[in-house]
């Protein structure tokens, strides 16, 4: 058992003073998939350079080989001689040596964003996604943490793609820490830009909540899910009819798709999950988020014939891959309600999706040794995918595009998912048909909160704050939100049942403006009066205002301006003048490196009233901003929100659309 004192000795030394001794790679680990070996040797030497500057000259002839050896390896350097010998997990505030508590609370969803219960890759600094980095290599991580431990309340820590540039002079009102995340200039933002990039050391792929320390465990997922799985059964059955018994087929159980079977089990149907990576299943099915694993085609047919038959609410995870699901349940005359896929497609070709017919262990050294056979390999996948879910679909089946990439990485393989006019997709996303309609276009977002005591009563005393703050507004709320506002207070009544918790003491709900700042206002008076302790309130980037991402967030804004990214931009400047305690803004995201411009943020409530204001102040802008780019877009849900907003705020003024006859236009270009 470590002690307190050694832990917060070593955070406090950052780059330890003698070298430790190298370590071995821990044989049980999930290592992330081996990259792609992108660069020549000149630009070798430079990412061996570009490492060694975190360290003392003494050290760098035994470092450099070391390192030469990892990016040879993995195609990284990682420096896993580096990385501590204390466990990684989110302790309490007070157990972190700080000057200051807003330090202490970053600090702690770092730690929880390295938790080898919550992370994916946790060796490689890995959270989620295959790629979604919280730090480069263990140097950035040491350095920041010391930082952090040294940080005043009049200083700024600004964060490039991982590597801490140092503490800056700032004031309290700022931010205590700034982070960017693989915010390349416009031109060098393809993907094997990240690779190069990467291996060079000069950038990352912080995915949303992984580089800006806000992931809390396929909690977040389940959430989003849950919503998106229970509203497409509405669209799908008649009115009273019970989801039990029916199919919700997809892939992928890797950090944040772990999250479709427990979502499925509270849908109340049955959920069909084919992961091609064991240990991955494996890990969900240990960790309670899934009932059932099996490896068989034959015996996955039996079972979920059986499960049909007696109308079950199941998940089951189908250890193989999900190409071959789909056409046997297709020959097996195996009806699925709903299709989609988790599988981490914003990442093709290193790793986020494995091709049908190559083994999970010839998929890996394909990656590394033949990345052009690798890729061609998964374009054929892709093209048998998406026939077989044309298959499906002939027969009824709703499929939705969970914002993977899938429909467009598919697209670029040549596979038939395109729409009559060669533009559009044949499938909707899920933003287009539910989640922005029903909840983002309202305001409704991904409020999330964590509980910086450690401690599970301050959880279920937040959960219960939560509830009574969303069935008061019920009572007055109109009937457009009705639905949104039920299926919330559902979600955290039955919370702490469901065992949503890895990691940190966190919880999750969809919340618009009011709902947000009441609730965070609720927190700080409890913590005021002293029955919790401080919280962290944070988001998912995937929310009202946050991120820019044409083919998932924005995909139902329907002006042209979906491919722009100013709202993304203005949201994470004006939350950082507005009280936020951390602010970040990435590049990448679920639907792959230059798709998407996303950011988020963290503010910790102590109970104060400096921490009142700013809660008021910042939720309120945070969830606004996006709901008046969506109504300029002359989105119906938007506009209603936002003149609604307007009525009860008379200090905001938002420029509003008018509305355009269909017939004026029509006549205008008919030459």
């Amino acid at each position: 058992m470590e002690s307190n004192i050694t832990f917060q000795a070593q955070i406090q030394q950052g780059i330890p003073k003698q070298l430790p001794q190298a370590k071995p790679y821990p044989a049980d680990a999930n290592r992330a998939p081996k990259r792609k070996d992108i660069l020549s040797s000149a630009e070798k030497q430079l990412a061996v350079r570009n490492a060694l500057r975190y360290f003392p000259k003494e050290w760098h002839k035994e470092l450099a080989h070391e390192f030469a050896h990892e990016l040879n390896e993995f195609g990284r350097i990682y420096m896993y001689r580096f990385k501590p010998n204390y466990l990684m997990k989110a302790r309490a505030l007070s157990d972190y040596p700080t000057k200051c508590q807003q330090a202490a609370a970053i600090m702690l969803m770092i730690d929880n964003n390295l938790d080898p219960a919550v992370a994916q890759h946790p060796e490689e600094l890995i959270t989620y996604g295959g790629n979604g980095a919280v730090f480069q290599n263990w140097a950035q991580y040491l350095l920041t943490m010391k930082y952090l431990s040294e940080m005043e309340k009049d200083q700024t820590l600004h964060l490039y793609s991982g590597h801490p540039m140092g503490l800056f002079p700032s004031s309290e009102e700022a931010p205590r820490v700034v982070v960017t995340n693989g915010m390349m200039i416009p031109n060098y933002s393809k993907p094997d830009d990240w690779e190069k990039f990467n291996a060079l050391g000069v950038t990352q792929y912080g995915q949303m909540t992984a580089g800006s320390f806000m992931y809390i465990g396929p909690q977040g997922i389940v959430h989003g899910t849950t919503i998106t799985v229970m509203n497409a059964f509405r669209k799908v059955l008649n009115k009273g009819e019970s989801p039990a018994g029916k199919i919700f087929l997809t892939a992928g159980l890797g950090g944040m798709s772990g999250a479709q079977p427990k979502a499925g089990n509270i849908a109340n149907c049955i959920t069909v999950c084919a992961e091609v990576n064991p240990k991955a299943a494996i890990k969900r099915h240990q960790q309670g988020w899934v009932d059932e694993l099996i490896d068989d085609m034959d015996s996955l047919i039996e079972r979920v014939k059986e499960a049909q038959a007696k109308s079950q609410v199941v998940s089951i995870a189908y250890i193989g891959n999900v190409v071959d699901v789909w056409e046997n349940f297709y020959e097996q005359d195996i009806f699925v309600h709903l299709g989609s896929d988790q599988t981490s497609l914003h990442n093709p070709w290193s790793g986020g999706y494995y091709p049908v017919d190559v083994s999970y262990e010839e998929s890996n050294r394909l990656i590394r040794e033949e990345p052009d056979a690798f890729k061609v390999k998964v374009q054929e996948s892709l093209r048998r995918h998406a026939a077989a879910v044309n298959n499906h679909t002939a027969k009824g089946t709703y499929f939705f595009d969970y914002g993977n990439a899938f429909l467009l990485e598919a697209s670029r393989a040549g596979a038939d998912v395109m729409a009559e006019n060669g533009i559009d997709f044949k499938y909707p996303s899920y933003v287009q048909d539910i989640l922005g309609p029903m909840c983002f276009d309202y305001g409704f977002g991904p409020f999330r909160w964590v509980c910086a005591s450690g401690n599970s009563a301050d959880l279920d005393k937040t959960d219960l704050i939560a509830a009574k703050v969303l069935n008061k507004i019920m009572q007055e709320s109109p009937e457009e939100i009705q639905q949104q506002m039920q299926d919330n207070i559902t979600w955290i009544n039955d919370a702490k049942q469901n065992q949503l918790v890895v990691g940190s003491q966190a919880r999750i709900l969809y919340a618009d403006a009011q709902g947000r700042m009441e609730i965070a206002q609720a927190f700080n008076d409890a913590i005021n009066r002293g029955e919790i302790g401080p919280v962290v309130l944070g988001r998912d980037h995937h929310d009202v205002s946050g991120t820019d991402s044409p083919f998932r967030e924005t995909s139902n804004i329907y002006d042209g301006s979906r491919f722009t990214a100013d709202m993304a931009i203005h949201n994470v400047i004006g939350d950082s003048f507005r009280g936020a305690t951390w602010v970040s803004i990435h590049n990448g995201g679920g639907v792959g490196w230059g798709e998407v411009t996303n950011g988020g943020f963290g503010m910790l409530l102590d109970g104060s009233p400096d921490a009142e204001r700013r809660l008021k102040t910042m939720l309120f802008f945070d969830v606004n901003n996006g709901i008046a780019r969506r109504s300029w877009a002359r989105n119906k849900e938007a506009n209603f929100a936002i003149k609604r907003e307007m009525e009860r705020t008379p200090k905001l003024k938002v420029t509003l659309a008018n509305q355009v006859d269909n017939e004026l236009l029509d006549e205008l270009f008919n030459n």
